[in-house]
């Protein structure tokens, strides 16, 4: 079974659910060595401009799966 077969969700909370979900599996296939990516964590974890990318990362999504779901009717 894929681990996405479909951007509907139930209600806007799993909507940003799967918003992140998507980010998450965008960087796993980027980086598919889970012993590298437990190396760059620690770098990026507590780096305020990461993480500011990484919300941006996380909106970009839930745009996409607020726009399948119709949220902004």
């Amino acid at each position: 079974m894929s681990w996405l077969p479909t951007l509907i969700t139930a209600n806007v909370e799993e909507g940003f659910d799967l918003a992140i979900k998507l980010s998450r599996m965008g960087v796993k296939k980027t980086q598919p060595d889970d012993e590298v990516r437990a190396k760059l964590r620690p770098i990026y974890e507590n780096d305020a401009d990461s993480l500011t990318n990484v919300s941006h990362v996380i909106a970009t999504n839930f745009q996409t799966v607020a726009a399948a779901n119709n949220y902004w009717r």
